[in-house]
């Protein structure tokens, strides 16, 4: 009986600090809203990101540099599939490319 008692003296006091911090969070979400703050997801990610001049064009500058390192990469690919095709290549046969080249450009 005695547990009873005390719960129901607790039960009003978590209900009320239970609805006032789910009010606490709507009015912060309205604030953010009403001044153009960008609301949070569940893992901190922007879920209605702002969209100015200065991001988007941000965007296409990293598309841009991403498009040039990828250039890049695809070059370095094939200069090291040449490095290791001479590495692996038996020396007699790199002679002969060698000489072929010399002639060819003679």
């Amino acid at each position: 009986m005695e547990k009873i008692a005390a719960l129901q003296l607790i039960m009003p006091a978590v209900a009320i600090v239970g609805v006032a911090g789910m009010f606490g969070w709507m009015f912060t979400t309205w604030l953010r809203v009403k001044n153009g703050y960008p609301l949070d997801g569940a893992w901190g990610q922007a879920i209605y990101p702002q969209r100015n001049e200065e991001m988007i064009e941000r965007i296409k500058l990293l598309s841009q540099e991403n498009a040039q390192l990828r250039a890049e990469l695809g070059s370095v690919k094939d200069r090291l599939g040449n490095v290791e095709r001479i590495v692996t290549d038996g020396s007699v046969a790199l002679d002969r490319e060698i000489e072929a080249l010399r002639v060819t450009r003679n």
